[in-house]
């Protein structure tokens, strides 16, 4: 190779790590002006160049007219494609390369195809490449194994994941961090933690495997327990995903003063204007029922992607706000920011909860027309939801029958549910016969159909519906609330109240009973389904886990600050009346999060319009 050449390949090198795309488009030209593309080095290079600046279409072209393609070549397209927006290109890639070119994988090829299984999820082509692995020469290669152990742990199968790495010769930190997650994002508490403390060195990057893993499998209690040893121990807080996940954990838990704590170390740490930690701390205010509080760290989200877009349209929705999610929707076009399937979920969900049937089916109709979003299973139980909340029945349930995806058992659950809600019998007992053939799973779903059987006197299948709990073991979620008030909180089981508070919160529901009859309160004990005398049923209402946690904050919370309550079910008619009308007693807002929204009963009203 002449001395030209090499100052050409210098010349080549320079630009790429200029990051200059203009440059390898013009060395390109040259290069192939110079007929130098014939030579391995020179064609590697531009095309490794083009796959750096994510240029696959270039990349692509140029290795379509490559005479002799080397595993290089292939190694490198094969890794862009496994980093860009799609992964799924690289199977067809990969069996090309052996089909028509024969070249056989190496190490770093069969790690990449792993590494694509990880991202799609797709333990079928995971295990595949895994066997493929065993069989070849590079078996022993530590750093493919260490893709496998990711891949299994991104699957959600640790066990496998853990049999991979008790084999790995050279634990790096890569290979504990994937093991570590892998196990936290399962469940697998005391397994990561064994894990975990089993590591030589730990960072930063171990501790945020850890917690973040714990909050996606849904256990944030740990989680928090596990940042603040983090911070015991001092390590240094230089990457703000650990922090987003312990906001994150807060908003599972409603934990508000947490969150704010949590805010607090953000602004000191200079992190606030950090997207991840804005979006993060716009969600766990919503989550807590702090409208006002996340409109505020929405606007301090210096650049707003379409998560923080999203994030903030549905907290308004969830809040009752749905003319301020339409607006912040309209802003988020005009700002150039493309919507996404969960911002249509949102703006139906806001449409479902304020009863404007006519605007949801033009958001519905403008996700493909507009933005070229095909509706999935979610976008139709949600237009669903919509229609048969506002009474038109038959039109959802000609929806559920004509929609390109097979209905699960939440979509026909909210056919159900609206039928009953507005007294459609025959409906509801057609629908209910329907969903019991399904077999659901979900617990709630038996106490709906025992409950619509019971209403329409069909005692034969209530019978059938209790027996069928029994036979699979099925037993109804209790209805629990929990109050933060300070440095205090309690959690209220419905029936139950703390021993030495029994007497005061009791009382208390006794005093704001009697002054709501005086106002024209009348208990709704139809939604009692149990034999028992009118007055047992009015005190069974008053026992709801919800009442006890409201008196709580009224007895023992600060004069005059609002009350929030977040509790596990929906919120039922009788507790929705009762809660607007000590709202107006007290002179006292009252937020409760329930399982599907907020409500803010303030002067005797709820934000949801009694829509819900």
């Amino acid at each position: 190779m002449s001395s030209d050449h090499h100052r050409l390949i210098v010349l080549f090198r320079s630009a790429r790590r200029r990051s200059t795309p203009s440059a390898v488009h013009q060395l390109h030209a040259h290069f192939s002006k110079l007929g130098l593309l014939l030579w391995p080095p020179f064609s590697t290079f531009v095309l490794e160049a083009y796959c750096k600046f994510n240029l696959l279409r270039l990349a692509h072209h140029l290795f379509d007219e490559l005479p002799h393609r080397d595993p290089v070549i292939w190694s490198s397209l094969l890794s862009a494609h496994s980093h860009s927006d799609h992964p799924h290109r690289v199977l067809p890639l990969f069996r090309s390369m052996i089909l028509q070119d024969a070249i056989l994988p190496d190490n770093f090829v069969l790690a990449t195809v792993v590494k694509t299984s990880a991202r799609l999820c797709s333990i079928r082509l995971g295990k595949q490449a895994h066997a493929y692995f065993l069989a070849s020469p590079y078996s022993a290669d530590d750093v493919v194994k260490c893709a496998i152990v990711d891949m299994y742990s991104k699957c959600r199968l640790p066990g496998d994941a853990r049999k991979v790495f008790d084999t790995i010769t050279h634990r790096n930190r890569v290979s504990w961090t994937a093991m570590i997650s892998g196990y936290a994002s399962s469940g697998c508490y005391s397994d990561a933690i064994e894990v975990f403390d089993a590591m030589p060195e730990k960072d930063v990057f171990t501790w945020t495997a850890l917690i973040s893993g714990l909050v996606q499998s849904g256990d944030s209690f740990h989680a928090l327990k596990l940042f603040v040893d983090m911070r015991r121990e001092g390590v240094s807080l230089d990457d703000a995903f650990v922090l987003s996940s312990a906001v994150g954990a807060a908003s599972d838990t409603a934990a508000l003063e947490l969150g704010r704590q949590l805010h607090c170390l953000t602004l000191v740490l200079g992190y606030e204007s950090c997207m991840i930690i804005g979006n993060a701390l716009v969600d766990m205010y919503a989550k807590c029922s702090d409208i006002y509080s996340a409109r505020i760290a929405f606007e301090r989200v210096l650049v707003r992607d379409v998560v923080s877009w999203t994030t903030m349209v549905l907290g308004e929705a969830q809040h009752g706000k749905a003319e301020m999610a339409f607006s912040l929707f309209d802003q988020m076009v005009i700002a150039g920011v493309r919507p996404n399937e969960v911002t249509f979920v949102a703006l139906l969900y806001a449409c479902s909860h304020a009863g404007l049937v006519q605007k949801g089916r033009n958001f519905f109709d403008s996700m493909v027309r507009e933005h070229g979003i095909m509706p999935s299973l979610q976008h139709y139980t949600c237009l669903l939801d919509l229609l048969s909340r506002s009474g038109h029945l038959s039109e959802a349930e000609e929806l559920i029958k004509s929609m390109p995806h097979e209905p699960d058992e939440a979509t026909w659950g909210a056919l159900l549910s609206a039928c009953k809600k507005h007294g459609n019998v025959q409906m509801s007992l057609r629908v209910a016969n329907h969903l019991l053939s399904l077999k659901p799973k979900d617990p709630s779903m038996y106490i709906l159909l025992s409950n619509t059987y019971a209403v329409a006197g069909d005692w034969a299948n209530v019978t059938n519906v209790r027996r069928l709990m029994v036979d699979n073991e099925i037993k109804k979620e209790p209805g629990y609330s929990w109050i933060e008030l300070g440095k205090e909180s309690c959690m209220f089981v419905a029936g139950e109240t703390p021993h030495d508070m029994r007497i005061q919160i009791v009382g208390l529901l006794e005093e704001l009973m009697i002054e709501m009859k005086k106002r024209g309160y009348v208990p709704e004990t139809n939604s009692v389904m149990h034999d028992l005398d009118e007055h047992e049923k009015e005190q069974q209402l008053m026992m709801h886990s919800e009442r006890l946690a409201v008196a709580f904050g009224l007895l023992r919370g600060v004069s005059g600050a609002t009350i929030r309550v977040v509790k596990n079910l929906r919120v039922c008619d009788d507790c929705h009346t009762v809660l607007k009308m000590i709202s107006s007693i007290a002179s006292r807002e009252i937020v409760v999060r329930d399982a599907t929204r907020f409500h803010h009963f303030s002067y005797g009203s709820c934000s949801c319009g009694d829509f819900w």
